[in-house]
Parts: structure tokens; sequence; C-alpha cells
């Protein structure tokens, strides 16, 4: 009897396995999203430092980066970049050993990348702001530009020169849009 050498597959590097890989909940379906790139993962890492460093000391809230979001029962679940959840929402201080955090939060932030198409952005703030997300804010990293949206619909646009606020569900927090771009283009 002859043997056959069976060769083992090779690894993709740039792969990640199914039991690692992002999803959301759509329709009861999992859907896979890819993970931000480095270049929005920075920004969205930046953001949540700055909210952070607000809130906590504070007791106000948490700031937290690419976590699943249950909103209501049968609804979505979504992914948001980053997301705030204030103290008022969230009395029990417990983050709760779940896949999908069953709250929604006041803020949810999208960083756009090449992978995101307007389509897939405007019915994620929709659904955001449907479930009772207080501000939608979507970051532009090639626009260095931030849409802030408070209803489903207008949105206020604020450039480099302007700052982002916590309005009522993170009160006194502002940061310069600036502040989310400067370091990456710094040569330093």
């Amino acid at each position: 009897m002859n043997a056959v050498a069976i060769a083992e597959p090779k690894p993709n590097r740039g792969a990640v396995p199914d039991s690692e890989s992002l999803y959301e909940v759509v329709d009861g379906v999992r859907v896979e999203v890819p993970p931000m790139g480095a270049h929005e993962n920075f920004i969205a890492t930046l953001l949540a430092g700055f909210i952070n460093s607000f809130a906590r000391p504070r007791r106000l809230g948490l700031a937290i980066v690419e976590t699943l979001f249950e909103f209501q029962h049968e609804a979505p679940q979504r992914r948001p970049d980053v997301a705030f959840v204030s103290k008022t929402r969230w009395p029990e201080r417990e983050v709760p050993r779940v896949n999908a955090w069953p709250i929604v939060p006041d803020l949810a932030v999208e960083v756009v990348s090449e992978s995101n198409t307007a389509w897939e952005i405007a019915g994620k703030v929709d659904e955001y702001l449907r479930a009772g997300v207080v501000a939608v804010w979507v970051i532009y990293p090639e626009l260095q530009q931030v849409y802030v949206h408070e209803s489903s619909t207008s949105a206020r646009i604020v450039g480099l020169e302007g700052h982002l606020d916590g309005n009522s569900f993170l009160p006194g927090f502002s940061i310069p849009v600036a502040s989310l771009f400067e370091e990456l283009t710094a040569g330093d």
C-alpha cells in the first residue's frame, strides 16, 4: 500500500480565525465586519481616550472601542467603532460577560474607512438613532471632518476648527476636532 502524503494547508497570516472575527447581527444573521485599519483604529483609540480621561474621574460613564451592542431583542446587534455609555444608562457599573452588551449607548461613533459604503453608514446612523442613541459621530479621516447626527433628518459638519462636545450625555466634555488628526500628520 502506497502512502499518500497530504499537504497541510499553509496558514493565511492575514486571515482572522472565525472564532475571532468581528461581526454584527442583522436580521438574525451573523455578518462579518472587517476590523478597522490602523489609521482608523488610531483615531478611535484617541477619541475613546479623550472621552475616558474626562468621564471616568467624574464617574460619568465609559467609552469603549469595537464592542457589540444589543439594543433590543430581535433588533440588529451593532459594533460601533467607539461608544460611550453614561452612568445614567448603566447604573450597576458592571459590564456583563456576554457577546453583545444589552444596552443602548449614549454615543455611537463610526470612523469611515475604505471598506465602508455611504449606504452602510447612513443605515447605521438611522439604526443607532432609532434605538435611542443620543448622538452619532461619523468621522471622515480623509476630509478631517466629523458629521454630528442628533436626529435622522439633519447633521452638523464639524471641521478642523471646530469642537466636539458631549451635550446632554457628557456635560462639559469638549475636544477640538483637530486633536483627532494632528498626531497622524505630525512629522515628529
